[in-house]
């Protein structure tokens, strides 16, 4: 009974990497031959392979317990080391939430994009704690929207990066994580028993339910009540 949850996880197919992807496709369309683009936050550098036709440079600090790929600059975002309006386009995916100021890090992609160049950013609204303690916020649409004009940009897009299917498949699967199967985490005894017999009798219909809904999710993106788990948001540099 155990394994059942990790064989039907198999199958599962994560909604948010798919439109994410896309999004960064999107970014990465847009962009000629010859322009420059700065991939904020690189971590593995996942996306560089969309930018294959334009000059690819990363940043990151190096500095959470995971593999990163080589970086072009190893800085604190807020104090890249290049000159003012170097960029056409910056891509800041998944990197917001991480940044202890947030204003100095966006005043100074301001900085470093061209008149009219991009900023393309994504972060999380609903998401556990993660690569802690280098996690500190959660934004709303609205203290994006904040935040960005604060800093200078202009905002021209915001959107849910994945429907509200795509919450309720992760909500799903983070309790599948979460609920334990130790009866003293119930209060011991007979109730601790129930407790733990219920939560296992849960795991593989969580799982099954967090797969019904991601796909649910990548076929009908759903946006027009509950929460949505990332949002994703173009702004631009005035000329």
């Amino acid at each position: 009974m155990a394994i059942l949850p990790k064989i039907l996880r198999r199958y599962a197919k994560n909604s948010s990497r798919v439109y994410l992807e896309q999004f960064v496709q999107q970014a990465a369309q847009r962009m000629q031959p010859g322009q420059r683009m700065l991939d904020a936050g690189a971590g593995d550098a996942a996306y560089q392979r969309f930018f294959q036709h334009v000059t690819y440079e990363s940043a990151d600090f190096c500095q959470v317990d995971k593999a990163y790929a080589t970086m072009t600059y190893v800085c604190d975002l807020a104090a890249v080391p290049v000159e003012d309006q170097r960029y056409d386009l910056i891509l800041l995916t998944q990197v917001l939430e991480h940044l202890p100021e947030p204003q100095l890090v966006l005043k100074e992609m301001l900085r470093l994009l061209k008149p009219n160049g991009t900023l393309w950013l994504s972060a999380p609204l609903f998401y556990e704690e993660h690569e802690v303690p280098f996690d500190f916020y959660r934004y709303t649409q609205f203290g994006f929207q904040q935040q960005l004009t604060q800093a200078g940009f202009q905002v021209e897009q915001t959107q849910w990066l994945e429907g509200y299917y795509g919450t309720l498949a992760y909500q799903a699967d983070l309790a599948v994580r979460s609920l334990r199967l130790n009866p003293r985490f119930y209060g011991g005894g007979w109730a601790g028993l129930g407790g733990s017999l219920a939560a296992l009798l849960l795991r593989p219909i969580l799982v099954a339910t967090s797969l019904l809904f991601s796909r649910l999710d990548l076929h009908y993106k759903f946006t027009e009540a509950g929460m949505c788990k990332n949002y994703a948001l173009i702004a631009r540099k005035p000329a």
